[in-house]
C-alpha cells in the first residue's frame, strides 16, 4: 500500500475528495490520515484534499444552479426529506450555512441548495473553501498530534 500511495496517492486523494463532496457515500478523511502517517507533506495533503472536495461541491452547486429537479432526483438521487433538511438548515443560517458543507448528510445538499437559491459564485466559493479547508486542516492537525504521542 505504501508504494501505491507514493505513486498514486495525491491523484487518488484528489479523486476521492472530489467524489466525497457529491452525494456518493464516500469519505476521504481515511486517506488523508493514511498519507500523513505515511509521512507525506501535510500542507500538500490538505491542499489537494481541499481542492478536490471544493470542486466536487462546485459540481453539486452547478447542478443546483442549472439542473433543477430532474438532476437533483435522477443524478444526485436526493429524496424529499434530505432536501427539506438542507433547506431548513439553510433558512435558519442563510448562506453562512455553506461553511458547514463538510458535514455528513446535510453538507452536500447544502451546496445544491446554494445553487438552487443562486448564491453568488464568489460567496459560495469563499464559504465552502473555508469550511472544507478547516475540516482537512483539523483532520491533519489531529493526526499529526496523535502520531506525535
Amino acid at each position: 500500500m505504501h508504494e501505491w500511495l507514493v505513486n498514486y496517492g495525491f491523484y487518488s486523494l484528489f479523486l476521492l475528495s472530489f467524489l466525497a463532496a457529491t452525494l456518493l457515500p464516500l469519505g476521504s478523511e481515511w486517506l488523508v490520515v493514511a498519507m500523513l502517517i505515511g509521512r507525506q507533506n501535510p500542507v500538500a495533503v490538505v491542499l489537494v484534499a481541499t481542492a478536490g472536495n471544493y470542486l466536487g461541491a462546485l459540481s453539486t452547486y452547478w447542478i443546483g444552479l442549472y439542473g433543477g429537479d430532474f438532476l437533483r432526483r435522477r443524478v444526485l438521487r436526493m429524496d424529499e426529506e434530505t432536501t427539506r433538511k438542507a433547506e431548513r438548515f439553510y433558512e435558519r443560517f442563510g448562506s453562512l450555512s455553506l461553511l458547514f458543507s463538510f458535514l455528513p448528510v446535510i453538507g452536500d445538499p447544502l451546496c445544491l441548495v446554494g445553487g438552487v437559491l443562486q448564491v453568488g459564485f464568489i460567496r459560495f466559493s469563499l464559504l465552502v473553501l473555508t469550511g472544507k479547508l478547516a475540516r482537512y486542516a483539523a483532520v491533519a492537525w489531529l493526526t499529526l498530534k496523535g502520531a506525535a504521542l
